[in-house]
């Protein structure tokens, strides 16, 4: 056999020389349009919970002064009014003339003896509102046919004023606290159980169905399912409960005098009222605003922003 023979080496081709190979590429995106990673980033940081802390310096200035300023500007208007005007201090008096009078009612423990008296009533009753409300707002909101029947007594409960129930109150329970207390549930359970039947009006079916195919039922479906998803709505209902029970409770004071009911806030306004003296008024209406103030921003609005919060409503602030 001949001797084998290697084949001839063939020169290699220059890069420069080879043939460019055609490759299909994606078509130009139009202009203005956001690359598919931007558009998921921009998903992702809506779904983020903002995590920036406030400063204190900065929670003064957007929180803290504005109402300051603003309750500043009112005391030297109606200072200034009262000074151009001239009226009578016992029929308009000044804001000095009620710092006067402040001074010497907490001197005496007027104040803050009819404000702790005014207080308990109210925290006591709502909290009792709330313990009949609740459940009874559960109950009527799991069975239509019984909403359909008391929903619209409640509704109109909750439109009826509260002072209208304090002349039948002092007929059944006398001038006693009871009285006070029936004038107190009459103004905030209609505004609770409401509340809670706007928000369980407000769950997705989804959820009832979810609970029903895990067995869910009755008490169980109520207090695991339904109260936790409305809670917006029941929160809502607890701030309107506690706003008509607090002004139920000042219109019952107001009007139902002596016996064994105790000198509230109403009391001080009814006395003031006696003795035409506006200082004495005016100490107390700013008595039972500021304690309308304090309970909102104090419990109401952190419960509030707590809620919204967890359910990624509310960027994530202190």
């Amino acid at each position: 056999m001949p001797p084998e023979t290697a084949a001839p080496a063939v020169p290699a081709r220059p890069a420069a020389a080879r043939p460019a190979v055609a490759r299909p590429h994606a078509p130009a995106a139009p202009a203005g349009a956001r690359p598919a990673a931007d558009e998921l980033a921009g998903l992702d940081a809506l779904q983020t919970e903002r995590t920036r802390r406030t400063s204190g310096a900065e929670v003064l200035r957007t929180k803290v002064a504005p109402p300051l300023v603003a309750l500043l500007f009112a005391l030297l208007l109606w200072q200034l009014l009262v000074a151009v005007l001239g009226p009578r201090p016992d029929v308009v008096p000044g804001p000095l003339d009620v710092a006067r009078q402040t001074a010497a009612l907490l001197s005496d423990g007027t104040v803050l003896g009819a404000l702790g008296t005014s207080l308990w009533r109210g925290v006591s009753g709502f909290l009792i509102a709330v313990a009949v409300a609740t459940p009874l707002g559960l109950l009527v909101a799991q069975w239509q046919g019984l909403r359909n029947a008391v929903g619209p007594l409640i509704s109109g409960l909750q439109v009826l004023p509260s002072v209208a129930w304090v002349p039948a109150a002092i007929i059944w329970f006398g001038l006693s606290d009871a009285t006070v207390y029936f004038v107190v549930l009459m103004g905030a359970v209609p505004s609770i159980v409401n509340g809670m039947l706007a928000g369980v009006d407000q769950i997705p079916p989804q959820l009832r169905r979810a609970g029903h195919v895990l067995g869910a039922s009755g008490w169980t479906m109520a207090s695991r399912i339904v109260l936790p998803a409305a809670l917006p709505g029941y929160v809502a209902g607890l701030k309107q409960g506690w706003a008509f029970s607090w002004r139920s409770l000042m219109g019952a004071e107001l009007i139902a005098i002596g016996g064994s009911i105790g000198f509230g806030l109403g009391s001080l306004l009814a006395q003031g009222r006696t003795v035409s003296n506006m200082a004495v008024v005016m100490v107390a209406v700013l008595a039972i605003l500021a304690v309308g103030i304090l309970v909102e921003l104090l419990f109401f609005n952190p419960v509030e922003r707590r809620l919204l919060r967890g359910r990624g409503l509310l960027g994530h602030r202190s």
